[in-house]
């Protein structure tokens, strides 16, 4: 019981203090001074204790010193992690300041700014709504110049630009993929601020008005913005998990952004970003092209001239996040590629001209340890539990409980204490393994030749394809769980044991239950669920008409989308068969061309459901407009109510996904619309007017 004390007094303490706050910096400095002090007490133990008496040249002092190294890599992580939260930022007072002044000017005085949409081999049905945010930003159109970067050089693309009216951009090559393609933009345009986008990602309206401001000081060359998504990750859809578990991102953009922006060393991220042309013209007035991550090259680069990048922490773009498990390893593949370049360029954070703080926080020690450490941490308990080789020499039960376990607890706590909204170890542990499966393989080749690796550009949109399940991850995780579960069977008999008499047994049991466990759900992750959606859903409570040749109806839209809505409508409707042909009239956009294909009932009362037939053209344009450029301020997250125990029931619900897109359907059934509706909407269908663009 008594090695029980510091257990229970770390306990006390995380329940006792309040959360850290900004305006009690000695509040926060004790805290960490306090966990600083519990950490260096347990790695002095661990060191001494259960690492040095480990003699010779042995596979048993091997797997010592190999969990110990990873733990102490891992160790450094939350101490570099806590060091990032002690200064987070919130730059929307800055903001609304900037805004009240900007728009106080005349619109001549507002300075040119570039938006550039680099795309490579996106389709139109991602391309079409960040060009119709691009047009439907709030600044004078005289002083915005819009351009469609095309490394793919297709002819229906520039034909479809100047039907925009937006510039389309070629070169001769691929080289340098992204980061040449904009490179050679560079060279074609002027204006001093340059705002950079994804072909995925819809800036809105308020976007310039917001960020344009803080280039008032002259010290910053970047302003950055968070990624947001409109769609749901493959994370969320697997787990069905949409509305309670954050996209994986929103702990880096909404916690770590802006504590790296209080240490002057937040990051363009590659998108929803505006670039100080003066500060790119003093690098050289190009991106760097030595990683396939050039934006945080960018920022290293601007960071050796003087010049910071800024970060504003509001939802001023949403984009497509990966739509398959294939599109977001590839997305993750390329991140940790690009990190481990880092190490390798002399622009890079172990190059010349930067403090001890920069180098801290730009190396990629995250790639290593969620690549390499994790899956240790997952595989030591098999491997003890089938060899006999203990990750921890002369330890017994009550010092792994006054020494291990309490630091854990304290860990789990401050960080909590520090970011006490933001944080799920659960949540945050599973999804890290599932990445980290993918990674290994990767990380390692990376490590030993740097160079070599293509860019490989996230499928997005119809050029997703279907989700399927990651066989890969599967039997890595059913093999983890076999190797464990085996060894828990073999030795809980003492005519099979393998480990001997000593007090890690219940420990390691423990921990080997719980590994099992996160497994499971990573396995359920890496199985698609089906998805019924063809594009993604926005909910709406706002007045529309339903009209046809009979009557107009009144009705109230439920939630809509590109492709389809939900009305619940106030007047009799029974004459409209599914399959039959109606007008919508939605505010903002006009009369709609849509097609019956459902009756619901919604709350007691009837409900249409219609597919929504608007081919690409100004009335699509504005229905983007309407559904992604003024969308509200994001909801704060509360990672503390994602519980394992939640996630965990998810992994007896999940099936494949096997639908083809129901988009896909209703265009290839549709080829005309009724005379008098093409003559009320002045509309051809999609599918005709896709071949009109081509």
């Amino acid at each position: 019981m008594e090695a029980l004390i510091p257990l229970l007094l770390v306990a006390a303490a995380i329940l006792a203090v309040p959360p850290a706050a900004p305006d009690k910096p000695f509040h926060s400095a004790a805290v960490v001074a306090g966990f600083s002090l519990l950490l260096g007490n347990y790695l002095w133990w661990r060191l001494t204790v259960t690492v040095l008496p480990a003699q010779g040249l042995s596979f048993g002092t091997g797997f010592v010193w190999a969990v110990f190294l990873g733990e102490l890599w891992l160790w450094y992580e939350t101490l570099q992690l806590s060091l990032i939260l002690l200064r987070r930022t919130d730059r929307s007072p800055e903001a609304d300041a900037h805004e009240a002044r900007l728009e106080g000017r005349p619109p001549d005085d507002l300075p040119a700014v570039d938006v550039m949409i680099a795309t490579y081999n996106e389709p139109l049905d991602v391309l079409e709504k960040t060009i119709a945010g691009a047009l439907a930003l709030d600044w004078p159109r005289a002083r915005l110049n819009i351009h469609v970067l095309d490394d793919g050089r297709r002819d229906w693309l520039a034909r479809y630009c100047h039907e925009r009216g937006v510039n389309h951009i070629t070169r001769d090559d691929n080289a340098h993929a992204k980061a040449g393609n904009l490179n050679a933009a560079f060279r074609r345009t002027e204006a001093p601020f340059i705002l950079v986008l994804d072909a995925d990602f819809v800036p809105q309206r308020r976007m310039l008005m917001r960020a344009i401001g803080f280039f008032d000081d002259p010290g910053i060359g970047i302003v950055q913005m968070p990624h947001h998504f409109f769609n749901d990750t493959p994370l969320q859809t697997n787990l069905d998990m949409r509305a309670s578990l954050p996209d994986e991102q929103r702990f880096f953009f909404d916690t770590i952004q802006p504590g790296r922006d209080g240490w002057d060393c937040a990051f363009c991220c590659g998108s929803n970003g505006i670039i100080r042309r003066e500060a790119l013209d003093a690098i050289g007035g190009q991106m760097p092209t030595e990683s396939i991550t050039e934006d945080m090259l960018l920022t290293l680069a601007m960071l050796r001239k003087g010049y910071v990048t800024r970060y504003l922490g509001e939802r001023l773009a949403v984009g497509l996040a990966p739509e398959t498990l294939d599109a977001y390893f590839v997305q993750r593949g390329r991140w940790a590629q690009g990190g481990i370049q880092l190490l390798y360029t002399r622009r890079g954070p172990l190059g010349p001209g930067l403090n001890l703080i920069q180098r801290l926080f730009f190396n990629p020690s995250h790639w290593l340890s969620q690549s390499i450490c994790q899956p240790l941490v997952m595989a030591t308990p098999a491997i003890f539990l089938l060899t006999g080789a203990p990750p921890l020499l002369q330890a017994s039960f009550e010092d792994v409980a006054r020494y291990q376990l309490t630091t854990i607890v304290a860990a789990f706590g401050f960080v909590h204490f520090l970011a006490p909204r933001d944080f799920a170890p659960v949540a945050s542990t599973v999804e890290g393994m599932l990445q980290s499966f993918r990674l290994l393989p990767l990380v390692l080749a990376t490590l030993i030749r740097p160079r070599g690796h293509g860019f490989k550009v996230t499928p997005k949109g119809s050029d997703a394809g279907l989700s399927r399940e990651d066989r890969f991850t599967i039997v890595v995780a059913l093999s983890l769980i076999l190797a464990t579960g085996t060894g828990l069977f073999l030795n809980a008999d003492f005519g099979t044991r393998i480990v001997g008499a000593g007090e890690l047994l219940p420990v390691v049991a423990f921990w080997s239950v719980f590994n099992m466990l996160v497994l499971l759900i990573v396995m359920t992750m890496a199985v698609p669920r089906p998805v019924f959606r063809a594009a993604e859903r926005f909910a709406m409570d706002e007045p529309c008409r339903i009209v046809t040749p009979a009557a107009t109806v009144g009705a109230e839209i439920v939630n809509i989308s590109m492709s389809g809505v939900l009305v619940a409508p106030d007047g009799d409707t029974s004459k409209l068969a599914p399959g039959g042909w109606a007008g919508l009239e939605v505010g903002g956009v006009g009369i709609v061309p849509a097609r019956l294909r459902r009756r619901a009932v919604i709350d007691g009362r009837n409900g249409l459901g219609f597919e929504i037939h608007l081919p690409p053209g100004p009335k699509r344009d504005l229905l983007i407009q309407k559904l992604f450029s003024n969308l509200p301020a994001a909801r704060p997250t509360n990672s503390v109510a994602i519980s394992g125990l939640t996630m965990l029931a998810r992994v007896f619900e999940a099936a494949p996904d096997t639908r083809r897109p129901a988009e896909a359907v209703a265009r290839d059934e549709v080829t005309a619309l009724p005379d008098w509706l093409a003559e009320m909407t002045g509309e051809l269908t999609f599918a005709a007017r896709e071949r009109e663009i081509a």
